[in-house]
């Protein structure tokens, strides 16, 4: 197997340098480097696909890229230098020892960039890329660097991890709040260490028995307030404050604290910074000033003024308002009428009412937008602003978003509407309001909390909050992956730009609210909270305290509305809410008569897990397929929506269709001029990635497609064919369908395919036929297929979105339950063929033929006829062109069943068919069918080679096995089977000859290759290796037994699995319990963790690792059991024979 060369990029985190960026891209255009693999480096992917470097992580594009591998003569390393050493100590030490290692190994380039100087250490990167070329002092130059930076991070790192010494940081940091936010901040701050202990004030009873560097703060009497924050900083020396809640700061708690504390660094706002929160009348008139999008509004101080304004507005007509009080409201300022008069009741109930007192002094009725709503956190410098994921909380007390408003019951992030070039749009908002306020003299230090509106014109700011959102901290903060305590240094002292905030990769977040029942109205408190220390045992989730305190015993009891958020982290958004509401279903709250008083939301995320499949579309032409997935989308015929629209022609019509779709679709021209297929392809990606695209449809495009972009959405992109593929495959609309006229055939269509770099060679997902006639032209064909395609891509778009994730064998193409209804509807014409020495019966292993019935003499003898085939199995055999095992796989599928009805293999005759015949390639399948014949003790008597070029594409094979056995009448299997049996089971070699075409849907998903490393086998060089370890034949093994008649029946299992196969040797009212079915082997274990199936999909499916059962007498099973351990045989105790009926297979335990 050719070595791939490969760059891997380490600990850039969200950063990636145009530097960086060149590096590679140039590595992979021109040093030879195939595999660009980041560590700890999300960004660098989206960086490389974009202009100018317009580069994919795979890059191999077959022949070209085996010899540019072949040419070159190392890997890089790229190492990003930890800017602190905080970093350096979670991450550095294991990562830095690769990177030393590398060094030290010289056969690799390695490189270490420095981000504080945006500089690699020792050298620029053309030496980067000449060290790589094998230039040996450059290279030397760079490792000096590299080892000179990394002996500096070491110092430092042994400074703070020694006794203490003016060096080392052992920081006190006051947490001000008593919340579930402030909770997760002390919890994540507490991780730092740089931070010797966290205080909270007042804190709550989860701050109080939360431990290790955690505190309350004693004296405070459960006060916040300026003067009692200013005493316990003189008290206790601390080094920072960290202002949770938005009255301390819009009270100026910040301004005091520079003013009698100048060396304590505070988290948070100035009075002037906290106007943002304070004076919605300010914030609207900020936006405007800056150009920053928001609703259109108007400030008043006068209600007859505001009700004049609000009599102007056609209201009813659909120009809704929103009415809001200016000021602080606790969350309840904001009132959404929906008719005119409700909108004067409105302004009358804040400004003359003042039913939210001084808050409404000051009045804002602003336009109604529509769209999802998400809560973006920046944390901010006074000079930048770094966007953190964002996310989506859920403000109404009861499911469906019903009942009244609250302070939040539960939230998720990151939010999937939060696209990633929403989401640089978002913290670009958020940098100019930033630098705005710089200007205005007023520096924003802290966190800037925007509450967006995604509208379809684009994301709106609905307002500002100066301060970390509550439950928004407890799903964010989790999430990230940095030092909070070193980020909000860096915040407070105006160098947030030296920090690589960065958050984990592949990680979601959730956290239900569990409150007292009857919030946000009245309700109870001092109800005893039980169930906390199991709810945080639960894997990934964290109980973060709100309305809690503990009593004189010591134990946790509500005394708040919101009292608790279970927050639960995991791969995905379900696996993180899993965790949550696993968590939430061990939590109680009792009130002294025995009550159960918890009330919680139980559709936390549910749109976000439902959320709509987002479409890309790459089109050069009219478009006119793309109508039907239109209207679709809009009718809600299926569950997606198009977020993109990208062409190579400038002016093709396909575009309009985008645009007509409304702004926030994605419509965009990328020109091909001077680029490479694959610099092209990976421009194109990075639009569709950066709009979120999940799959992409092929609408009139007329471009090939690189390899690298295929193997990017593989699994994820369809192409429509205008045949009935694999007839016809390579051709373009007219001349399709001429072929087709040409051909004489009857019927035609249209073929929706996944594509992959062979054209029009992938999976087939639908295909619609129509009828052609004699008279029939290329273009009155084309006028009945070309109508078809549209709703066959809504048919195949509606498919994608109802699979779920789980991919059965009926994904794959394969259906156990049609295969079964088949047999059953062609038993009665089968049994209409019956004749002396043939019953014709169909179900058994093979087919009987009685000797003497048919007149001959052989009074005591019948013969079995069994044939089978390799199945997909071949595809992998093709394409690895490894073709010496499948023939044993066909003996093998062929001669185990023989045996299952008692008898012993005979002879043995093949069927090979193809499309053009390839001498070796044959003949090397022919001899791995001798070895499958001497295995099993038959002879190989003859066989067919068919050439069929019409049926078969070139390189395409295949096989079909036909063997014949004899077996005394008297010893025909199965007889006698029932219960006190015993079931011992036979070890497989591996997956067989069954479930291939789901196998080979799973290695599409994960993106393995068959000339990939194996995952489940360090033995197995490939995975192609490994799936093509041929069947067992279990013959020589079992036939003592059969002659020794301690049997009662065996069952092969094959397609189907154990389900479906042992009971075609039962007879009704025995039922096998499997007691001991062995661990599955390591293949089996990779397939059940990629498809998703549970066990009884997978005892179904596949053989799990039991290849044959041989159901032994009870009274000679011991004999049966040493006699196969004695010719070298694993035999498993699968279980015994039971009297019973339904079910006949019964696992008592799951698989392992």
């Amino acid at each position: 197997m050719v070595r791939k060369p490969k760059a891997t990029v380490i600990g850039f985190g969200a950063r990636a340098p145009d530097e960086v960026l060149e590096v590679l891209s140039k590595s992979v255009s021109s040093n030879g480097i195939i595999d660009v693999v980041p560590v700890r480096s999300q960004n660098v992917g989206l960086g490389l696909l974009a202009s100018p470097h317009r580069t994919f992580l795979d890059n191999d594009t077959g022949a070209d890229a085996a010899a540019a591998a072949a040419a070159c003569g190392a890997d890089l390393i790229l190492y990003c230098l930890p800017p602190t050493v905080t970093e350096y100590l979670i991450t550095g030490p294991e990562e830095a020892g690769t990177v030393r290692s590398a060094i030290l190994g010289g056969k690799d380039a390695v490189a270490v960039f420095d981000p504080a100087t945006g500089k690699f250490c020792g050298g620029t990167g053309v030496d980067v890329s000449a060290a790589l070329d094998g230039d040996a002092s450059l290279r030397s130059s760079l490792a000096a660097g590299a080892l000179s930076a990394l002996a500096a991070l070491d110092a430092s790192a042994a400074g703070q991890l020694g006794p203490p010494s003016p060096s080392k940081r052992e920081d006190l940091v006051i947490v001000v709040g008593s919340g579930g936010r402030e909770h997760a901040l002390a919890v994540a701050l507490a991780r730092s260490p740089l931070v010797k202990s966290v205080v909270c004030c007042p804190g709550n009873g989860g701050t109080a028995v939360e431990g290790g560097k955690i505190t309350n703060a004693e004296g405070v009497n459960g006060k916040q307030d300026n003067d009692t924050v200013l005493a316990l900083v003189e008290r206790t020396g601390a080094h920072m404050v960290v202002v949770g809640p938005e009255a301390p700061l819009v009270d100026g708690l910040v301004d005091e604290l520079a003013e009698k504390c100048p060396d304590v660094r505070a988290f948070g706002p100035t009075k002037a910074g906290a106007e943002l929160e304070a004076s919605k009348a300010f914030t609207k008139d900020f936006l405007q000033e800056y150009d920053i999008p928001t609703a259109k509004y108007r400030n008043f101080t006068d209600a007859d003024e505001a009700i004049a304004y609000v009599e102007s507005l056609d209201i009813d007509g659909g120009d809704r308002q929103v009415v809001k009080a200016s000021g602080l409201a606790a969350g309840k300022g904001v009132l959404l009428p929906t008719t005119k008069e409700e909108t004067i009741a409105a302004v009358k109930e804040i400004m003359s009412d003042r039913a939210f007192g001084a808050a409404g002094d000051t009045c804002v009725v602003e336009s109604f937008m529509t769209g999802p709503e998400a809560s973006c956190l920046a944390l901010c410098d006074g000079k930048t602003a770094v966007l953190m994921p964002a996310a989506q909380d859920h403000k109404r007390a009861l499911d469906g978003d019903e009942g009244l408003n609250t302070g939040g019951m539960g939230a998720y992030a990151p939010a999937p509407c939060v696209t990633p070039d929403i989401q640089r749009e978002v913290e670009d908002m958020c940098i100019k309001t930033v630098e705005k306020m710089a200007e205005r003299g007023t520096p924003y230090v802290g966190v800037l909390y925007a509450g967006m509106m995604l509208t379809p014109t684009g994301p709106s700011v609905l307002e500002f909050n100066c301060r970390f959102g509550d439950p928004e901290t407890q799903v964010v903060l989790p999430l990230l992956e940095n030092d909070l305590y070193e980020t909000f240094v860096a915040c407070c002292d105006g160098k947030l730009s030296d920090v690589d905030v960065r958050f984990k990769e592949g990680q979601s977040a959730a956290t239900v609210v569990c409150a007292a029942s009857g919030y946000p109205e009245k309700y109870p408190k001092g109800m005893l909270i039980g169930g906390l220390e199991d709810a945080d045992g639960v894997s990934g989730v964290k109980v973060y305290h709100a309305g809690t305190k503990l009593d004189d015993e010591g134990k946790s009891r509500c005394s708040g509305g919101r009292v608790l958020a279970v927050t639960g982290l995991g791969p995905t958004l379900k696996d993180a809410l899993d965790a949550s509401y696993k968590g939430v279903s061990k939590i109680d709250f009792t009130d002294d008569a025995g009550a159960k008083l918890l009330h919680h939301r139980t559709d936390i995320a549910k749109g976000a897990i439902g959320k709509k499949l987002r479409i890309g579309v790459l089109g050069s032409t009219r478009g006119t397929a793309l109508l039907p997935v239109i209207e679709a989308c809009k009718s809600a015929a299926i569950h997606a929506e198009i977020v993109a629209v990208v062409s190579n022609r400038k002016s093709a019509p396909i575009l309009e269709k985008g645009r007509a779709l409304g702004a926030t679709v994605t419509t965009k021209f990328v020109s091909a001029k001077g680029l490479t297929r694959e610099q092209y392809d990976a421009e194109c990606t990075a639009v569709l990635a950066g709009a979120g695209v999940e799959y992409v449809l092929l609408v009139g495009y007329m471009r090939i497609l690189s390899k690298p972009f295929c193997e990017y959405w593989a699994g994820r992109c369809i192409n429509v064919h205008p045949s009935l593929l694999p007839k016809h495959a390579g051709g373009m609309d007219l001349a399709v369908h001429q072929a087709v006229i040409d051909a004489k055939e009857t019927e035609s269509g249209c073929t929706i395919h996944e594509v992959t770099h062979i054209v029009d060679s992938g999976l087939t997902v639908i295909q619609k036929v129509v009828s052609v006639s004699s008279d029939d032209t290329a273009e009155s064909l084309k006028s009945k297929v070309q109508p078809l395609e549209g709703p066959a891509f809504v048919e195949a778009i509606d498919k994608y979105c109802k699979k779920g994730g789980v991919i059965s064998y009926a994904d794959a193409g394969v259906s156990i339950d049609a295969g079964n209804k088949l047999v059953d509807l062609i038993k009665p014409s089968c049994k209409s063929t019956v004749r002396a020495g043939c019953d014709a019966d169909l179900g058994g292993f093979g087919g009987l033929f009685d000797l003497a019935a048919a007149g001959y003499d052989a009074a005591s003898t019948v013969l079995i006829g069994a044939t089978d085939g390799v199945g997909t199995k071949l595809r992998i055999a093709q394409a690895t062109r490894k073709h010496d095992t499948v023939g044993v796989d066909l003996v093998a599928m062929c001669v185990n069943d023989l045996i299952v009805a008692g008898g012993e293999p005979l002879f043995f005759l093949d069927y090979y068919a193809t499309g053009a015949l390839a001498i070796e390639e044959a003949a090397s399948v022919v001899k791995g069918i001798a070895e499958g014949c001497r295995q099993a003790g038959c002879g190989l008597i003859g066989g067919e080679t068919a050439e069929m070029p019409s049926m078969y594409s070139p390189g395409d094979y295949d096989l079909a096995g036909f063997s014949v056995g004899a077996v005394d009448r008297d010893a025909i299997l199965p007889s006698g089977v029932g219960a006190g049996d015993v079931l011992l089971g036979l070890p497989s070699s591996g997956i067989h000859s069954n479930g291939f075409s789901l196998v080979r849907k799973l290695l599409e998903k994960e993106g393995l290759g068959y000339d990939d490393p194996c995952p489940w086998d360090d033995s197995a060089e490939t995975v192609g290796d490994s799936l093509l370890t041929p069947t067992k034949i279990y013959v020589k093994g079992c036939l003592p037994l059969l002659k020794a008649k301690m049997l009662n029946g065996m069952s092969h299992i094959t397609g189907g699995g154990l389900l479906e196969n042992l009971p075609r040797s039962l007879p009704m009212g025995v039922v096998a319990e499997i007691t001991g079915h062995p661990s599955l082997p390591p293949v089996f274990k990779w397939m059940k963790s990629a498809s998703g199936l549970d066990d009884h999909e997978m005892l179904r499916t596949f053989n799990c690792g039991v290849g044959m059962v041989l159901i032994a007498k009870g009274d000679r099973a011991d004999e049966a059991r040493e006699l196969l351990k004695s010719s070298g045989e694993i035999v498993y105790d699968l279980g015994v024979l039971v009297e019973g009926e339904g079910e006949q297979v019964v696992m008592t335990a799951g698989l392992s």
